[in-house]
């Protein structure tokens, strides 16, 4: 993995692990960056700068690494956050239960919860996840959010594998290609 662009301006310690989860993924993990908490409440820092003066409503989170990054941002914020799940893991009270999309070693299916008041429409609202690739995760997120009558205000990711995606609209703190 070779390091484009880092906002953070300090040495990142970034694993990865071949063959994992299957063969033939090479997998970024991230322990190394939340494990130092200077380096967590920088991540921390450069989204709450992103995102508040978007005048978010909720900031959405997938499942499971992006729970760090957005429960962090919409604390300091002081907005909602919307976990997005994969399918059974959220109690049965769900948005749409077939949110149905590919990632780079198959297919998954995510759910968003209800609202309190189950109005999405006219809300508005951002994505923080850990590492945005192909894109489709977020791509679904998106397409659903705004299925539903919500603004998508904007997307952002710790890291960007750039070679494997052409948006550039998303905010990422660290920039990648695999190589």
């Amino acid at each position: 993995m070779r390091i484009l662009n880092n906002k953070l301006d300090m040495d990142l310690n970034i694993r990865t692990e071949m063959d994992f989860p299957i063969k033939g993924i090479e997998f970024i993990d991230i322990n190394p960056l939340i494990l130092q908490r200077e380096v967590f409440k920088k991540i921390t820092d450069f989204f709450v700068e992103e995102v508040k003066n978007k005048n978010v409503d909720y900031i959405v989170a997938p499942e499971a690494r992006g729970f760090l990054f957005g429960a962090s941002v919409a604390d300091r914020i002081n907005v909602g956050l919307i976990p997005v799940r994969k399918v059974g893991k959220l109690p049965p009270t769900t948005v749409e239960a077939q949110l149905t999309y590919e990632k780079e070693y198959g297919e998954d299916i995510l759910e968003l919860p209800k609202l309190v008041n189950d109005n999405y429409n006219k809300k508005r609202f951002y994505i923080i996840d850990d590492i945005y690739a192909t894109g489709n995760t977020m791509n679904v997120i998106v397409d659903k959010i705004k299925e539903l009558g919500g603004i998508v205000t904007g997307i952002g990711t710790v890291i960007n594998i750039v070679e494997l995606n052409d948006n550039k609209d998303i905010f990422s703190i660290i920039d990648v290609n695999e190589e």
